[in-house]
């Protein structure tokens, strides 16, 4: 069976990531990272630990769903001990994707700022749709919940990309993120990414594709937190067959 390691484990998606290992047949819940007492039980056989060699040494596999400067450590203590990794955490720098790119030469790596089946299909739809509406304008929205701490989301700004890389352009020289006041008319080449927060909203995204006369927008519904650790364990089952690279969930349905 494959011992999974759950690091973020008292987050929201880290409980349900819990409840979904211990229910799967083809895992075992290996080990859990935490920094505070447990509120919930674990399996008997379950290690939980705030010491990182420990948490790595009971682990196949590790999925991750934390916050930037955790899934930081995490990476320096598994470039020292390398075994394949999952992450979903967003609002990350540079220097942790240096060290996401480090790690996937060592070991297998995926990294999602969104786990689920219809963003990735969406993800590999869009450049479709960029190079046939390209003289459209392009416009992104997302609503999460309140207690969301990054904006724009991680998902948006992928999409953003995904239709920046489409036209030839350089996301972080196009994207505008807000409009207040006289800031005369609309470039051709922005890229509106737009953020609101509210309520438990789980994820909401739609790009939008804005012609003279009509516009088509597409809109994909996140309507439980559940999608993301499915998707997460849908993932790490298909990460552990893999060669030492770095991986996008778009890459299991290829």
């Amino acid at each position: 069976m494959l011992k999974i390691g759950i690091f973020g484990a008292t987050g929201r998606i880290g409980r349900l990531l819990i409840e979904e290992t211990i229910k799967d047949k083809e895992l075992e819940l290996g080990s859990v990272f935490v920094h505070k007492e447990l509120a919930f039980s674990l399996p008997e056989k379950t290690l939980a630990t705030n010491n990182f060699e420990s948490f790595i040494q009971n682990s196949d596999l590790v999925i991750d769903f934390s916050l930037p400067e955790a899934t930081h450590s995490l990476l320096q203590a598994l470039i020292k001990r390398p075994i394949p990794l999952v992450s979903g955490t967003t609002g990350l720098d540079e220097s942790t994707f240096s060290l996401f790119k480090e790690l996937s030469l060592l070991t297998p790596l995926l990294y999602a700022t969104n786990m689920s089946k219809g963003v990735a299909m969406l993800n590999r739809l869009l450049p479709i749709i960029v190079k046939g509406l390209d003289d459209s304008d392009i416009e992104i929205s997302e609503i999460h919940h309140r207690y969301k701490k990054d904006a724009p989301s991680g998902t948006a700004l992928s999409l953003a990309n995904t239709c920046a890389k489409a036209r030839g352009l350089d996301l972080s020289k196009v994207r505008i993120s807000g409009r207040d006041g006289n800031i005369d008319k609309r470039k051709a080449d922005e890229i509106g990414v737009m953020s609101f927060r509210g309520g438990d909203i789980a994820g909401k995204h739609t790009v939008g594709f804005y012609l003279d006369g009509e516009y088509l927008e597409l809109t994909h519904n996140a309507n439980s937190r559940l999608t993301f650790a499915k998707g997460a364990i849908t993932a790490a089952k298909w990460l552990i067959k893999q060669k030492n690279g770095f991986y996008q969930i778009e890459d299991l349905f290829k």
